[in-house]
């Protein structure tokens, strides 16, 4: 292979790397559609919030994961009728297939009666998160 067509080949393949990261990154935290998944607030330990819980699946060595915590809490923290629960699939990988968590952190925002109204891959975006319990 020439040296010319080995330059090429290596820029085109680091311009698709370039765009598949981009998009990756700016889906991260953006909602996404939920199914029709019934959350069992008996997987959380605790009942679920009045108007909506924030149910946050995460594991012993995401990075992420204390960023989400935070931020799911202050805004639980925030809101009437809001609950924030954190589940370690650590300790309960039955729930990442049951729920379908491929990643972590993974949040659900789950309305009263156990319906997932939404669900979010990554640090969700604050706007996008008052839009899914504003809808719960």
């Amino acid at each position: 292979m020439s040296p010319v067509l080995a330059l090429a080949v290596v820029a085109v393949l680091l311009g698709a790397a370039v765009v598949a990261g981009a998009v990756l990154r700016h889906r991260e935290g953006a909602q996404r559609r939920a199914g029709v998944v019934r959350f069992d607030p008996a997987d959380a330990g605790t009942p679920l919030g009045q108007r909506a819980t924030l149910v946050q699946f995460s594991t012993e060595l995401c990075a992420k994961c204390p960023q989400v915590r935070r931020l799911l809490g202050s805004y639980a923290a925030e809101q009437d009728g809001l609950r924030h629960v954190e589940i370690d699939l650590t300790t309960r990988p039955d729930l990442a297939s049951r729920y379908r968590v491929l990643q972590t952190p993974t949040t659900l925002v789950v309305d009263g009666s156990g319906e997932v109204v939404a669900r979010f891959h990554g640090v969700p975006q604050r706007h996008a998160l008052t839009d899914a319990v504003a809808a719960a």
